[in-house]
């Protein structure tokens, strides 16, 4: 498996020392305020293993993410294909930090860095990003990364309940048009 180094950032393998932290992520109400319910410690470990064994499987998927300076783990960013049963298909990229790693551009490099990954090494033509039309934050990084949103893609999600989850953007990068 990859790992990816930016200036600030290791994007690498999960370990067992990211367990607590991704937990503590998973139970934050403002961190999960785009995502649904809050996960349960058994759940959120159940997600690293999903992570772990579709490296395992593909050699991509989404990496953990440590701050270069401090060791200190931040969260998540990557890659995975699209979910089955939404109206496209493809692979999207994706980041999830804990509240304390927001507004140091983190989610922008290590969305680089995913990008770079699945144009260089992967030699993907496209690259999809899909939120909550309410998240405006990572909406915000999608543009900065240089991806592009049609109105006419968004979509509802309709595997999430009724109410402001439902409604979803779907952003798009071709390799040849990335920053």
């Amino acid at each position: 498996m990859a790992e990816l180094r930016t200036d600030r950032l290791i994007l690498r393998r999960w370990e067992e020392s990211d367990l607590e932290p991704w937990a503590a992520m998973n139970a934050d109400l403002e961190v999960r305020e785009h995502l649904g319910d809050q996960l349960t410690r058994e759940q959120s470990d159940a997600s690293v293993a999903r992570f772990q064994a579709e490296f395992d499987r593909r050699g991509y998927g989404w990496w953990a993410v440590e701050v270069r300076a401090t060791g200190e783990f931040v969260g998540f960013a990557g890659l995975d294909q699209v979910d089955d049963g939404l109206p496209f298909t493809g692979v999207e990229i994706g980041w999830r930090l804990a509240r304390s790693a927001w507004g140091h551009g983190y989610a922008t490099e290590a969305a680089l860095a995913g990008l770079a990954f699945g144009f260089d090494t992967l030699e993907l033509p496209e690259i999809l990003a899909v939120t909550t039309a309410t998240n405006l934050r990572s909406q915000a990084v999608m543009r900065r990364i240089g991806m592009t949103r049609d109105p006419a893609d968004d979509f509802e999600d309709t595997t999430a309940p009724e109410g402001p989850l439902r409604p979803n953007v779907l952003y798009r990068i071709a390799r040849d048009v990335r920053v």
